[in-house]
């Protein structure tokens, strides 16, 4: 039947679109069902993987959209996953307009959803000038006036971080200091500055940071900010069918994107802190590879 699928993966980027090339190339009927939402979508440029390093992520992931479905038993559909129910090899999953589809695996490839500090214009910097991950954007403000939005232990471990790109530091605690007296000396004797006033806004151009705005009017001219955001799940429905969550938020997964329910399984961000494309598109290559396998072997 066409809403039957041997497997339905929630979330189309690229650890999505990977797992679906894997079992599209085992003869599996998937279907895709992606909000068309990625986290990354206001990143101009992604790094650090190979082969297309510089590209936009937008470019990269449409190209592969393109790939995946040359695959005549992989099929896409653009909506939002609302309910999941069953059990292993008799799930249903129903959309939100009102389509029901029965599959027998269920992988989520959802990601997570940042949340934004209350801090005029960090929203359209996100991505841009606001980053999260050296190793995918440190190289290109290296050696430049560089911020990190950090407070405690979290704000020290990406200050020694960040240290490896610039030594023109500067770390925004946005209130009073919580470091440790160890971890101030540490920092000041590197030359680093601990800058305690509270933070008002983000002065960009087309989400490009110029300054950052202080809530005494003061400024200070920055090329980029690294911040480590809270996030929520992007998709609850793993949560709701009991999937395990770890102390950090994410869901648990064992080495072969298994959750802890039978038949459900995740991979990419949402289940890693290791947020990069490679990282992604590996755990979807896992993923695909592992549920063909337990296909197989249930039905052999």
């Amino acid at each position: 039947m066409n809403n039957t699928f041997d497997v339905i993966i929630v979330g189309g980027s690229f650890a999505g679109l990977s797992a679906a090339m894997a079992l599209g190339r085992s003869h599996r009927k998937v279907l895709i069902i992606d909000s068309g939402l990625p986290c990354n979508r206001q990143t101009p440029h992604a790094h650090n993987l190979i082969t297309h390093d510089g590209e936009k992520p937008s470019s990269i992931a449409a190209e592969a959209k393109k790939q995946v479905l040359n695959y005549p038993s992989v099929s896409f559909e653009y909506g939002t996953a609302t309910r999941l129910s069953g059990q292993n090899k008799a799930f249903e999953i129903e959309t939100g307009n009102g389509m029901i589809y029965k599959t027998q695996k269920v992988l989520f490839t959802t990601g997570v959803k940042d949340q934004m500090p209350d801090i005029t214009g960090f929203a359209e910097c996100w991505g841009v000038s606001a980053l999260h991950c050296p190793y995918c954007h440190g190289y290109e403000v290296s050696h430049q006036p560089l911020g990190i939005l950090a407070n405690g232990d979290v704000g020290y471990h990406m200050t020694t971080l960040i240290n490896n790109w610039s030594k023109d530091l500067s770390l925004f605690t946005n209130g009073v200091s919580q470091l440790n007296g160890e971890q101030t000396q540490k920092l000041q004797s590197k030359g680093i500055r601990i800058v305690e006033k509270p933070v008002a806004a983000f002065d960009h151009d087309k989400g490009q940071i110029k300054n950052l705005v202080f809530e005494d009017k003061t400024s200070q001219l920055l090329t980029a900010v690294f911040a480590r955001l809270p996030f929520t799940q992007h998709c609850d429905l793993p949560q709701k069918a009991g999937c395990e969550i770890t102390a950090d938020g994410f869901i648990k997964t064992d080495d072969f994107k298994r959750t802890s329910i039978p038949g459900i399984f995740a991979a990419g961000d949402n289940t890693s802190m290791m947020r990069s494309l490679s990282v992604a598109i590996a755990a979807g290559s896992v993923a695909g590879a592992i549920i063909n396998a337990e296909m197989i072997e249930e039905a052999f």
